[in-house]
């Protein structure tokens, strides 16, 4: 039995986002193309990548402390205007998060792998840095795209 490589299994025809784009823009295409992460170009040169994981980093709020706190007869007024003024910057932020260029939420390390490269040391490298995808890289350009789907369908004989 020959050894499955990268080349028999990826995507070839990969949907590629610009540095300069918008989360929206870059979000809207995920949505329509019921993908989960797209690599981020400038020009032929990979730049980063853009992921679920990257854009719902940006919804993380604040943990609260679980320490016991019982607020003074003053501090009853001020916490709900201090909850009001933290809610009003919250919502801020939220309207200004689709407008982000995808550079300033991109993961800029990006591992890659080769197409001559085995199926193997990409189900390795996925599970060592755990990413649910490698883009394809022949030479410097950006050739293709290989996930975790399409090692299981590879391995179970569907591509």
């Amino acid at each position: 039995m020959s050894i499955m490589k990268v080349k028999d299994v990826m995507k070839k025809n990969v949907m590629v986002c610009n540095s300069t784009d918008s989360v929206s823009v870059v979000a809207k295409k995920m949505r329509e193309n019921n993908i989960s992460g797209v690599p981020v170009t400038e020009g032929d040169k990979l730049v980063g990548i853009i992921t679920e994981s990257d854009v719902l980093r940006l919804l993380r709020t604040p943990k609260y402390s679980r320490e016991l706190w019982l607020p003074s007869p003053l501090e009853l007024i001020e916490v709900p205007i201090r909850e009001l003024v933290g809610w009003v910057e919250t919502k801020k932020a939220l309207e200004n998060i689709g407008k982000m260029p995808i550079i300033d939420v991109m993961t800029k390390r990006v591992y890659t792998i080769s197409t001559e490269d085995s199926i193997e040391m990409a189900a390795e490298m996925m599970t060592t840095h755990d990413i649910n995808r490698l883009p394809v890289i022949d030479g410097s350009k950006l050739v293709g795209i290989i996930t975790r789907g399409d090692i299981i369908a590879g391995i179970g004989g569907k591509k």
